[in-house]
Formats: structure tokens, C-alpha cells, sequence
């Protein structure tokens, strides 16, 4: 199967995304959202979350910026389960609003997590 890097969707009524084919396997255990550095969301594979971003937000307890990571990462963090069928996954309304997505929305894979936005905000 190709590796797919980018893709872009509508939401559905319901605030869902249905993820291509190619990228279900890596989302299957679990996906993590949360708010990214700009004006557009992050999508993490649970296990890359677990692995390498929880370990990394530990820090030293009295270093402010690794504070201010956990409250960019933490605050509206959502983790979800694609369901099987359709391969979809809700995302929260509160992160949508935050990243100024309304229904079209741009996947864009960044190393080993995702960027989602809207189209015109996925660079900013």
C-alpha cells in the first residue's frame, strides 16, 4: 500500500473525519489530538503520544517552557478510537473552533504525527 502524506476531507454533520485507507492501521490503537503550535491541530498516533510526547512533557518540574507545552497539550486533548467500519474519528468542537476548521479540513503528515487544519490555515 502507498504511503499517503497528505490528504484533505469534509467533516460530516457530526464533526467527523474519515481517514484514508493507507493511514488506518497507524491510528488503530488510538489517536491523539490536541492543539498545535499555530493555528491548526496535531494528530498523534496513541503509541508515538504515549512513547515520545508524554515522556518529553515530563521535564524538569520548575521548567516554565516544559509548563507551557503541557498546557498547549493538554488543554482540549482528546483521545479516540477510529471506529472500524468507516474509519472515523470525532473531533471536538472546542479544538475545531481553535483551529479555525469549519467543515473542509488538510491532513499533513510531519514526521511521525499529523497537522490538521483548515486550508488556509495549515502553514501558520
Amino acid at each position: 500500500m502507498a504511503k499517503v502524506d497528505y490528504f484533505s476531507r469534509k467533516l460530516d454533520d457530526k464533526n467527523r473525519l474519515t481517514l484514508p485507507t493507507e493511514v488506518r492501521d497507524e491510528f488503530a490503537e488510538g489517536i491523539v489530538v490536541t492543539r498545535g503550535f499555530g493555528t491548526y491541530l496535531h494528530a498523534y498516533p496513541k503509541e508515538v503520544w504515549q512513547q515520545d510526547v508524554e515522556s518529553r512533557l515530563k521535564g524538569d518540574i520548575l521548567d516554565e517552557r516544559i509548563a507551557d507545552l503541557n498546557v498547549r497539550f493538554r488543554m482540549g486533548k482528546k483521545e479516540v478510537v477510529p471506529d472500524n467500519k468507516q474509519g472515523r474519528v470525532t473531533l471536538d468542537a472546542d479544538l475545531l473552533d481553535f483551529a479555525e476548521i469549519q467543515q473542509d479540513i488538510v491532513a499533513v503528515r510531519v514526521g511521525q504525527y499529523w497537522r490538521l487544519g483548515s486550508p488556509k490555515n495549515i502553514n501558520s
